[in-house]
């Protein structure tokens, strides 16, 4: 069980080989007449949620804990808050840490919110002073309005977390653990939240966080635990973490995909496949490839790094003077980008067979997405093949993006200081 230190260090937490293992039954008896009539399961096996993990947090950092659903981040979360104790291993925390884990958890339906802020807030340990003192707060900043006084059995889910999150931060902590739970509110509750605990952080107070956004992640933590499996994968600062992790999450997704590929097989290259192409089909796209930067097809393009979209080509017969045009389409049908070779000064001569055509960019300029792209080959109004958004294009990156949109613009210029609006002579009218 996480103890509190005697000895004011420079660690908030101190996280020392700790591995927990649960038992768990194949064939759960839960009540009393179930175990009467069929007696004890035993039928077990060991699941290591957590693999000798060790890590130290220092004083007034953020630290977060990211890795795939099941990797033991909540796990750890909760043998930090003292939920769980580790099998073996030891934790030691230099204070009192206040946890937001399940929201609201405490609340009796049949109390007003009023009433249940008196109960939640002493389940967490605070005095009747403490609360008394910061009822006004919470309610402000619950901003559930006349609510306040209804039972909270008629509270919605999102009045329900907000409440929660108010009692549980009310008076300062000075260590936070926060699991994801918080993403569960609206836009506006989120922002808020996350502006408090900012606050927080400039405060003082030590947040330990687990989290699904990588921006997020990336924009508040000092430093990041990427768990795998109950194991550490790796520990360091943000921006490295996120990186590295982005990087094996797009690794293993390439690697599903072709695996995916190759169990399907080549599609048989009959005209039935082609029934929702249009064109006379005196020629048609067969498959597109994704290159990197290291000559490499890959199932995705790489956001701000050079690439290769190789389009394959079958032709019926000799053909001269044909221009390919690509489109890059959202899922709602915005077309983002149309390069064309015949604007760019190319013709293509096609000999019966197969061949392909390559689009090479120095820099891929669209974010991480999933898009689409439309293929066309055409001469002088002929339309040979128009494949209209039947082929997935997909964006991937090693970073977490510092622009939002749909395309990364070229590096602009900015002033160097702030400049002052001159100030007109002429009399206003």
């Amino acid at each position: 069980m996480a103890k509190v230190a005697t000895a004011n260090d420079e660690f908030a937490i101190e996280v020392s080989h700790v591995s927990k293992v649960f038992t768990m039954h194949a064939d759960r008896r839960d009540t009393v007449k179930e175990r009467f009539v069929r007696g004890r399961s035993n039928k077990t096996h060991q699941f290591h949620a957590l693999d000798d993990v060790s890590f130290k947090v220092k004083k007034g950092t953020t630290f977060g804990l990211i890795g795939h659903n099941g990797s033991g981040k909540s796990t750890m979360l909760k043998m930090l808050a003292g939920v769980y104790r580790p099998t073996s291993g030891e934790i030691t925390v230099s204070d009192k840490a206040d946890a937001l884990l399940e929201l609201g958890a405490g609340f009796h339906g049949e109390l007003t919110g009023r009433e249940n802020i008196f109960l939640n807030g002493a389940i967490l340990g605070r005095t009747k002073r403490q609360i008394e003192e910061s009822m006004d707060w919470i309610i402000e900043f619950a901003d559930i309005g006349d609510f306040i006084d209804e039972p909270v059995k008629v509270y919605s889910s999102g009045m329900t977390v907000r409440l929660g999150f108010a009692v549980a931060v009310a008076v300062k902590p000075t260590i936070l653990i926060v699991d994801e739970i918080i993403a569960v509110g609206d836009e506006e509750f989120q922002r808020k939240c996350f502006e408090y605990m900012r606050h927080l952080r400039e405060s003082g107070t030590t947040i330990a966080l687990v989290t699904h956004s990588l921006s997020l992640a990336q924009e508040m933590c000092d430093e990041l635990l990427w768990m795998d499996h109950g194991k550490i994968k790796m520990i360091g600062e943000s921006d490295q973490v996120v990186s590295a992790y982005l990087a094996a999450v797009n690794a293993k997704e390439a690697e599903n995909r072709t695996a995916k590929a190759a169990k399907e097989g080549i599609q048989d290259a009959s005209e039935d496949q082609y029934k929702l192409n249009q064109g006379n089909g005196l020629c048609r796209m067969t498959k597109v490839e994704y290159i990197n930067k290291d000559g490499k097809a890959e199932p995705f393009l790489y956001s701000d790094e050079p690439a290769t979209i190789r389009v394959h080509v079958h032709a019926k017969q000799d053909l001269h003077d044909v221009e390919l045009g690509l489109a890059m389409v959202t899922e709602g049908g915005v077309t983002i980008a149309g390069p064309n070779s015949k604007a760019a000064g190319v013709l293509y001569e096609l000999a019966r067979g197969d061949s392909y055509v390559d689009y090479a960019m120095d820099r891929v300029l669209l974010q991480p997405g999933r898009h689409w792209l439309t293929t066309c080959f055409v001469r002088d109004g002929e339309m040979f093949d128009f494949s209209d958004r039947q082929t997935e294009l997909l964006v991937r990156a090693d970073s977490v993006s510092t622009q939002p949109g749909l395309v990364t613009l070229p590096e602009g210029r900015w002033s160097k200081r702030a400049g002052t609006p001159a100030v007109s002579t002429e009399k206003s009218l």
